[in-house]
């Protein structure tokens, strides 16, 4: 503030003839700064308050921060995770928040995708984990995944999703009911087929939030679940559970309307180490297979009279008649968990809630060059009955959509990796250039940055030659 208030008080003073006025009292003659060595006894009274005033202000404010910091550490002692906690607080502190309200209006769309965000569990908030998951919006998400450079340096990338709708971590089921459910049901008593899948990590709560008045049934049928070790959770599921509700006129065989309901097996990978069996990657195996089969049939769903790969997988033949007509309604709800230990888990979980509703997005601006619905007639027994040739092409098909989404996930690894190694890069470099540099301390640090980056290049680099083995044998 000083500075300013003397070249004020010298444009006054100065000639109005256009003779120039002097230097501030800021700069020498080489625009050096000399402030710092002014005496201030040569200022009037005034300008010497003004200067302590200045000083104080800036003491007290370097006092403050230090303070809040040392209350941020006493309260987060021996919580490895404060640093996060604090910027994802700043990061908030600047969203405008307009979640799902009660009073909003219902969009019957044909085929819904939303996530559900649960709350902090005792075991998360008893290991002091971070809510890294933000709902800033009825229908977006904010993933603030922590990262860390080489040189330690903590960050947060903070990846945005948008879906029909987001129910952050205070919707009941009431309100889930309303939005995802109760539209459905209306669809089966019209003469229609529904299906509701939820898709997550065991522990998400998935059984919760699909089980409402049928949740003992539901609960007793998830008995017979198989369940399997993963490095995300020691009890996840590793099948599908189906529970079908019939509609049929008294004394009649034909069915009037059937409503789904899913409970996806857990989206966690099999634990990647010795305890891993044979069985268990079986398990994992098929399970990315009948997700990939889910989601070209809910595509074809979405564009109407495309072929219905039900095949793919038993769950999709079990489901294929959810997939047929007009009235054919179909929602999806992706269950996350909010804490830090889950963000890998709870971003697969979204990048493929995000891609199904990216499918229906770009599939139905074509809707206007398809033809009719997938009708009965479409999967009649008559092509039920394929030779095996058929069988094995839809499974390559399967098998590349999965290398694709894989070799795209690398990339853009890659390409983050890169923006990142090229800041910690520069910076390096420039702390070369000062006098008395630690030499041994530079090159270790540039060569820990080379072999990082070149490790995240190799591991894409693989998956390329992956993806171009499969198509080069398609």
């Amino acid at each position: 503030m000083f500075p300013y208030l003397i070249e004020e008080r010298e444009s006054k003073n100065s000639p109005k003839n256009g003779t120039p006025r002097r230097k501030s009292l800021e700069e020498d003659n080489d625009g050096n700064d000399l402030v710092s060595r002014l005496d201030t006894n040569s200022f009037s009274p005034r300008y010497q308050k003004l200067i302590a005033k200045s000083r104080d202000e800036r003491r007290q404010r370097h006092a403050d921060e230090k303070a809040l910091r040392d209350q941020l550490l006493h309260l987060e002692q021996n919580n490895p995770y404060w640093e996060f906690a604090q910027m994802i607080c700043e990061f908030r502190g600047g969203l405008e928040f307009r979640p799902l309200r009660e009073s909003d209006s219902v969009i019957e769309n044909q085929i819904t995708v939303c996530v559900r965000k649960r709350p902090l569990n005792d075991k998360e908030i008893k290991r002091r984990e971070v809510d890294v998951i933000s709902v800033p919006a009825k229908n977006q998400l904010v993933v603030h995944e922590p990262k860390q450079k080489v040189d330690l340096t903590k960050y947060l990338e903070n990846q945005h999703f948008r879906f029909d709708y987001v129910f952050d971590e205070s919707c009941n089921n009431d309100l889930i009911y309303k939005f995802t459910a109760r539209p459905l049901v209306k669809t089966i008593f019209e003469g229609g087929m529904a299906t509701c899948f939820a898709y997550g990590q065991t522990g998400s709560g998935k059984t919760h939030t699909m089980g409402g008045e049928f949740k003992e049934l539901i609960q007793k049928g998830s008995v017979e679940r198989t369940s399997g070790q993963t490095s995300a959770n020691s009890n996840s599921s590793r099948s599908h559970a189906v529970f079908q509700i019939i509609l049929r006129k008294n004394g009649s065989k034909t069915i009037d309307g059937k409503f789904s309901l899913i409970d996806l097996a857990g989206n966690e990978r099999g634990a990647d180490n010795s305890k891993s069996n044979r069985q268990t990657r079986i398990e994992g195996a098929d399970i990315n297979k009948s997700l990939l089969a889910l989601k070209e049939c809910i595509r074809a769903l979405g564009r109407k009279g495309a072929h219905l790969p039900f095949r793919g997988s038993k769950l999709t033949q079990v489901l294929r008649d959810s997939f047929i007509g007009e009235k054919s309604r179909t929602c999806m709800i992706a269950l996350i968990s909010p804490g830090n230990f889950s963000v890998d888990h709870s971003l697969n979980t979204l990048r493929y809630a995000d891609r199904v509703k990216e499918l229906i997005a770009n599939d139905n601006l074509d809707n206007d060059e398809i033809p009719n619905a997938i009708t009965e007639d479409d999967i009649s027994e008559e092509n039920v009955d394929i030779d095996e040739e058929v069988l094995k092409a839809e499974e390559k098909r399967l098998q590349i959509s999965s290398l694709e989404w894989e070799l795209r996930e690398s990339q853009r690894h890659v390409i983050q990796s890169c923006v990142n190694f090229h800041d910690m890069a520069c910076d390096l470099y420039n702390s070369a250039e000062e006098n008395g540099y630690d030499q041994q301390h530079y090159a270790k640090k540039w060569r820990n940055l080379l072999h990082e980056i070149v490790d995240i290049q190799r591991g894409a680099l693989l998956k390329a030659n992956e993806f171009c083995t499969a198509l080069d044998g398609h």
